[in-house]
């Protein structure tokens, strides 16, 4: 038969997990592709990108949707387990699970909040809009994936992995000259709130100070404070604070009472830099939109 969509795949998807253990997704995704009795010819059949099968693009969206309305989660990287969440709605001996069924749960909602935080419908209707602004929702809706899930990978990682991350970011992005300088300089000094140094340009005219925090809880006023009281002893001008979680609104808005600037990262801005300076990812294809050019044919 052919790929079933990533709908229909949500529901066997979500059974297969219903023992309660952690399953490797190679493992579910050979489940379901014995479950559909699925050809060797399917199972290979490439979007049109030819970097990716339909399959595992399908796989992966069905996937993306129960976790993000909470029934399943990513207990380790490649591995996914069913939640309480998840329990209770296969009691209700549902005959299929749908978006618009997942609906219901407010970080379905939530998944779909545009670049200014304002929530767009949970399905966008791209027959309502024009091919530019259905190519730019879809975009915007699998660049918010790949950010979460990026924040999702970091989370699990080790906190000298996490180092590893900073580093290849902030050199992606113009500091530290090489990775060899910038790699000596993250994670090995740990002084008075300082996890390292690193060079604003390749010059080293100035150093700017790191505080890296692999945390899952909000980061308050208190750690700013103390991060700037450990620029004031460095004598430092700049300092950059990059977590894995979120600033409070206290934190948001401290500021010193000297020149000494401090720029906060929180994890999805961390992973959206990620997007964009590639780390961490990869592209699978590239698209060019063009239109006429009127003054070629002006004679």
């Amino acid at each position: 038969m052919a790929v079933p969509g990533f709908q229909e795949m949500m529901l066997p998807l979500l059974k297969h997990l219903e023992d309660g253990k952690e399953h490797a997704n190679t493992e579910i995704a050979d489940y379901l592709s014995e479950y559909y009795k699925l050809a060797e010819t399917d199972k290979k059949e490439l979007l049109p990108s030819g970097r990716q099968t339909v399959f595992d693009n399908r796989f992966q969206w069905a996937r993306t949707y129960l976790y993000k309305a909470g029934l399943i989660n990513y207990s380790k990287n490649g591995f996914s387990v069913i939640t309480d969440k998840g329990h209770e709605e296969l009691a209700e001996n549902l005959q299929e699970i749908t978006i618009k069924y997942l609906q219901k749960y407010p970080e379905i909602l939530d998944f779909y909040k545009s670049k200014k935080g304002q929530t767009q419908k949970a399905v966008p209707q791209v027959d309502n809009l024009n091919p530019e602004e259905a190519l730019e929702a879809s975009y915007q809706q699998m660049r918010q994936k790949l950010s979460r899930e990026l924040l999702d990978s970091i989370k699990k990682c080790s906190p000298s992995f996490f180092e590893h991350i900073v580093v290849e970011l902030l050199v992606a992005m113009g500091y530290g000259g090489s990775r060899k300088d910038a790699g000596e300089a993250i994670g090995k000094t740990h002084d008075e709130g300082i996890d390292g140094i690193i060079k604003e340009d390749r010059l080293g005219l100035d150093i700017i100070y790191i505080q890296a925090k692999r945390w899952n809880g909000v980061v308050g006023r208190p750690e700013i404070q103390k991060f700037a009281g450990a620029l004031l002893g460095k004598s430092a001008k700049r300092g950059i604070f990059i977590t894995t979680s979120s600033f409070t609104k206290e934190a948001l808005e401290y500021r010193t009472n000297n020149d000494t600037r401090i720029i906060l990262i929180d994890g999805e801005k961390m992973s959206n830099l990620m997007i964009d300076f590639g780390v961490g990812v990869t592209t699978i294809n590239t698209y060019e939109i063009k239109k006429i050019d009127t003054d070629y044919f002006e004679e």
